[in-house]
């Protein structure tokens, strides 16, 4: 079974969706029409802005989308059996299962990104990822934290990132550190995504998404919150808007994908991040980019 997945902030660079939108006049009709969606030409920054254009989060989400969704949507014979995102990715995963349009998931991803940019203004909080420890070890030293620190995505076995408050991530890099940890390190990220500071931006999200029309889906989309599968709508509406706040259980739902057949992995959009975390869950399986 091909399952198809779709990755998440992070995965930009400057050029990307450059050639969709030069050789495929489907792609290009596409970034247009999300141009006039967003107010402001995204492509532009896409295309020939900085990295520190991109990094802005309200650029980063619609563009990681948007190179997702359109890459799907020119791919000849496109028809996934499972597919899944990390984080933002689910988004993307959305639209290419048929639960979401394309235009009600670009505005959706962009009240996501705002929201998001402005609950992380509201407080110094970051980000760190621990390498070379067990998960429940990193959970434990974040529970003994008297700050907010909590483990935000599960990526693959010994690789989880860690979100919270500035000093109290500080204070767990340094415990996990002393613990052994082969990596424990402050990520260069806008705030403390996956973690309770996100709950303003979740309250925003909420409405907006209760308002979309989730369609049924062409094949089961596996959610960031606990990690099965789902073609129920008001199901994955309700675990899209836990999803702001709650951990990206990546490692879990790789397994389950597996589990449930999955023998080849195709990621659709930037980069290659996916693939390796894949691989770290379970180095025989085949993983390809699309």
């Amino acid at each position: 079974m091909q399952a198809h997945v779709f990755p998440g902030q992070g995965a930009q660079f400057v050029g990307m969706g450059q050639d969709l939108y030069n050789n495929h006049p489907r792609a290009k009709e596409m970034f247009e029409q999300a141009n006039e969606i967003l107010g402001f030409r995204i492509t532009d920054l896409m295309f020939k802005g900085t990295n520190e254009d991109l990094k802005q989060t309200r650029v980063t989400q619609p563009a990681i989308f948007l190179h997702s969704v359109i890459l799907a949507a020119t791919l000849d014979g496109f028809s996934p059996d499972m597919v899944a995102g990390h984080s933002l990715g689910e988004f993307s995963a959305l639209v290419a299962n048929g639960t979401l349009s394309f235009e009600n998931g670009l505005t959706l991803v962009f009240k996501r990104a705002m929201a998001m940019q402005k609950a992380c203004e509201a407080a110094p909080t970051t980000m760190a990822a621990i390498i070379g420890l067990e998960d429940q070890q990193v959970e434990k030293v974040c529970e003994e934290i008297d700050e907010i620190v909590v483990a935000a995505n599960y990526n693959s076995p010994g690789q989880v990132v860690i979100s919270g408050s500035v000093a109290g991530i500080d204070a767990a890099v340094e415990q996990l550190s002393a613990m052994g940890a082969k990596r424990a390190l402050k990520l260069a990220v806008g705030g403390a995504f996956h973690s309770p500071f996100m709950e303003p931006a979740r309250a925003e999200l909420e409405e907006a998404i209760q308002a979309a029309p989730f369609g049924t889906p062409v094949c089961p989309v596996y959610q960031n919150v606990d990690a099965l599968p789902s073609r129920d709508p008001s199901t994955i509406k309700a675990n899209l808007m836990a999803q702001l706040t709650a951990p990206v259980r990546w490692t879990q739902t790789v397994r389950q994908m597996i589990a449930d057949g999955a023998t080849l992995f195709t990621e659709v959009g930037p980069g290659k991040v996916l693939q390796g975390l894949i691989k770290k869950v379970d180095r025989a399986m085949e993983t390809r980019s699309a």
